[in-house]
C-alpha cells in the first residue's frame, strides 16, 4: 500500500499550525495516485481546520498521534445540514465516496469546550447564535459506500461525533468515543437516512446520544434508515443512549441491538417519534441497563425504555423550521410498530414508559424477560415522564411505575418483573399503570406496587384495560 505522510506535504505538527492544508494536499495525491494510506504520523499534534476525503483513502492515525479540530470559528464555513445553517458545520467531510476507512490507534479531537461558554453544575452554557452555530461536527460522509471505522479514538465532540448520510455497508468496530458529558448534542454516532451498518464491540460516552438512528429533512433524497445491527457496546449518555428518531420524516426499520451495557444513563433506549415517518421491526436483546436523573438541561427523566409517538412541537428553534415539512405549521406523527425487547435487565430512578397520541400510533410492542428495579439514588425531583420535543405537555407528572402504558394498542408482558429499591419516596406507584391501552396481555407477571395494594390492585389495573 502506498503511503503519504502529511508532514511530506508540509504539516507541521505542532499543535498550533493549522495543518488542514498539507492533509488535504496529501489525501488528494493519494486519491490522485490510485489510492493508498494516509498516514498522520506518531508523536505529533497536528491542529487541522475543515478538509475533505477522496475514495479509496486509508485514513490512517498511529498510535501517539493525535488530529485536534482548529478551535477559530470562522474557519467552518460549510454547513452539516445544507441551507439549514443552524446545527452546526463540517470539520472533516466526504461526498460520493467509495471505499473509504479511518484506522490506527491515534486520537481525533474535536476540541468541544474551545467552542462552549461557561461551565455549569451539570452542562456548558451554548454560546449565543443567530442563523449560523458555528460549532464542527467532527466526521460527516454523505452517499458513501464500503467505509471502515475501526480501532480508532474520539473525543470531546463540539456537535455531533460521526454523521453518516445515505451511506451503504459501514463497518463500525473497536473505536472508543469519549466525548464531554457536559457538552450538549456531542452524539457519538448518527445514522441517517443510512443502510446496512455494522456497529460493533465500541465504548461510547455522549453528553447527548450515543447512537441514533434518524432521517432528517434535509437528506430526504437519501430515502429509509434501516438494515443496521449493533453488537458488544457499552454506552453512557447524559440524555439518551439508544435513541430512534426524533427527526424522522421517513422510515427506520429492521436493526438489532445485541449484548449491549447502557450505564449511568438518563434515558437507556429511547424511541423518541416525533415526525411523519415509520418506525418498525426493531429487536432489542440481552442487555443490561442502569439510569438515574439528570437536571432539565437534559431530555429524559431516567425512563430505562421509553417508547413515544406525539407530534413535533411547531416552535421555531435556531434551526429556522427545518423540524416540519415545508409550509407546514403544525406537525404529524407517523406509527411505531413491531418492536421487542427480550432478556433485560433494567435499573433506574423511573420505569418503562410507553406513550402515544392515541392508540394507533404505537402498536405490537413486547416485553419478553424484562426486569425493572426501581429505587432513588440521586436528589433530583422524579414523578415524572419527558415527552419533548412534542406539542402539547412537555413533562408527563404522575406517580412513577414499573411500567406506565398510555395510548397503546397491543402490548405483550411475558415474564417480567419489578422490584422496588430501599429508597421509595411517595411517588412512587403501581407495578403496572395503564390508560386507554387496547389489547394488553400479561403472563408470567412478578412484582407488587411499591406501597399499598400488590398483586390484587395490580390485576384490577389489567382487567380494566
Amino acid at each position: 500500500m502506498a503511503i503519504y505522510d502529511i508532514i511530506d506535504y508540509g504539516a507541521i505538527g505542532n499543535g498550533k499550525t493549522d495543518d488542514a492544508m498539507a492533509i488535504q494536499k496529501a489525501v488528494d495525491a493519494c486519491f490522485s495516485h490510485g489510492g493508498g494510506r494516509v498516514l498522520i504520523p506518531a508523536g505529533h499534534t497536528f491542529l487541522s481546520g475543515p478538509f475533505n476525503l477522496k475514495s479509496n483513502v486509508d485514513f490512517h492515525i498511529e498510535p501517539g498521534a493525535r488530529l485536534v479540530a482548529n478551535p477559530d470559528e470562522e474557519v467552518y464555513t460549510e454547513s452539516a445540514f445544507k441551507k439549514n445553517l443552524g446545527e452546526g458545520t463540517i470539520w472533516i467531510g466526504g461526498k460520493d465516496l467509495e471505499m473509504v476507512s479511518f484506522s490506527g490507534f491515534g486520537i481525533i479531537d474535536g476540541n468541544g469546550t474551545a467552542f462552549m461558554g461557561r461551565e455549569l453544575e451539570d452542562a456548558f452554557e451554548l454560546k449565543p447564535v443567530a442563523d449560523k452555530d458555528p460549532r464542527p461536527h467532527m466526521i460527516t460522509l454523505v452517499n458513501c459506500k464500503n467505509v471502515k471505522f475501526r480501532d480508532l479514538t474520539f473525543k470531546d465532540a463540539a456537535y455531533w461525533g460521526l454523521h453518516l448520510v445515505g451511506c451503504d455497508n459501514v463497518s463500525i468496530s473497536e473505536i472508543s468515543i469519549y466525548n464531554n458529558l457536559k457538552i450538549r448534542n456531542s452524539d457519538g454516532i448518527d445514522l441517517d437516512h443510512s443502510k446496512n451498518i455494522r456497529i460493533s464491540n465500541c465504548h461510547i460516552e455522549s453528553g447527548d446520544d450515543c447512537i441514533c438512528f434518524k432521517n432528517r429533512r434535509e437528506y430526504e433524497e437519501y430515502g429509509p434508515c434501516r438494515d443496521i445491527t449493533v453488537t458488544g457496546c457499552t454506552m453512557i449518555s447524559t440524555s439518551c443512549a439508544v435513541k430512534i428518531g426524533s427527526e424522522n420524516m421517513d422510515t427506520i426499520q429492521n436493526i438489532t441491538f445485541n449484548n449491549c451495557i447502557i450505564k449511568d444513563s438518563n434515558r437507556g433506549i429511547g424511541i423518541q417519534h416525533r415526525d411523519e415517518g415509520v418506525v418498525s421491526d426493531i429487536v432489542f436483546s440481552n442487555m443490561i441497563i442502569e439510569c438515574r436523573l439528570f437536571s432539565d438541561v437534559w431530555w429524559g427523566k431516567a425512563e430505562p425504555i421509553y417508547v413515544t409517538a406525539y407530534p413535533r412541537s411547531p416552535e421555531n428553534h435556531k434551526d429556522g423550521g427545518w423540524r416540519l415539512p415545508e409550509g407546514e405549521m403544525e406537525g404529524k406523527v407517523g406509527y411505531i410498530r413491531n418492536i421487542t425487547f427480550g432478556n433485560i435487565r433494567c435499573k433506574s430512578e423511573n420505569g418503562v414508559f410507553v406513550g402515544g397520541e392515541n392508540p394507533s400510533k404505537i402498536s405490537n410492542i413486547r416485553f419478553d424477560d424484562v426486569d425493572v428495579v426501581i429505587d432513588k439514588t440521586t436528589s433530583y425531583q422524579g414523578g415524572l415522564y419527558d415527552c419533548r420535543p412534542c406539542a402539547g405537555v412537555k413533562m408527563i407528572s404522575r406517580p412513577t411505575s414499573g411500567f406506565y402504558l398510555s395510548n397503546a394498542n397491543s402490548i405483550f408482558i411475558n415474564d417480567c418483573s419489578v422490584t422496588w429499591g430501599q429508597n421509595k419516596p411517595d411517588y412512587f406507584g403501581k407495578a403496572i399503570e395503564t390508560e386507554n391501552v387496547v389489547d394488553l396481555v400479561i403472563e408470567n407477571f412478578e412484582g407488587k406496587d411499591a406501597f399499598a395494594g400488590g398483586e390484587d390492585e395490580i390485576k384490577w389495573k389489567i382487567n380494566r384495560s
